[in-house]
């Protein structure tokens, strides 16, 4: 059964402004790499714009899992791009959580296939980011509450799939926590209309 995020959304999204979205908390920093090998920091990444944050691995086998969180992205990118009021005030980051696989260049190429469209500042920028290592990446994870366990065989060896809860998170322009997303609860309608309830709140 396909999660609710790849079709119509069975209920009308909240009006935007008729509710509020409390702080959860900090989001978190933390060291990462581009999908060109350079360094970075999430906080340098997310900028002075709303962030979508979300974790995957690039070979994910679960629908519902880490593809469905790039679909509602790819998704949620078109219909910013297409509200004046969100344009140019939006950012996404993906970070995989498989760093090992997922070198800069397995998210370049990543981000090739499901993001083609120009990253330019002007638009939305989606940026595709992985770790230099396991242990760079644990903080963050850690921080996030994201739960990631490597599936392994009975020797230890890695399978090359890990067990997850999907989560994306929806961060503010002082990088807090507004909300969070589960399978059940990620729909770009939903996301569209906490990103324009976010904006009206910083207009008073």
């Amino acid at each position: 059964m396909q999660a609710p995020g790849y079709g119509k959304l069975a209920f009308d999204a909240p009006a935007p402004g008729s509710y509020r979205l409390p702080a959860l908390g900090p989001a978190a920093d933390g060291h990462v790499l581009r999908s060109d090998g350079s360094p970075a920091r999430l906080h340098e990444l997310m900028g002075d714009r709303l962030t979508v944050l979300s974790f995957i691995y690039t070979r994910c086998p679960d629908p519902n899992g880490c593809p469905l969180a790039t679909h509602v992205l790819k998704r949620l990118r078109r219909e910013v791009s297409e509200r004046d009021a969100l344009a140019g005030k939006v950012r996404f980051l993906t970070l995989s959580f498989d760093p090992a696989w997922d070198t800069p260049q397995v998210m370049r190429t990543y981000a090739a296939q499901v993001a083609p469209e120009p990253q330019g500042e002007a638009g939305t920028p989606w940026f595709f980011l992985t770790s230099a290592s396991r242990e760079a990446l644990t903080p963050i994870l850690e921080a996030y509450d994201q739960t990631v366990i490597e599936s392994v065989d009975e020797h230890g060896a890695s399978l090359g799939s890990y067990s997850h809860i999907l989560r994306v998170y929806l961060i503010d322009r002082r990088q807090r926590l507004r909300n969070i997303y589960n399978v059940g609860f990620l729909h770009p309608d939903i996301l569209a209309a906490d990103l324009l309830t976010l904006l009206s709140e910083e207009k008073g």
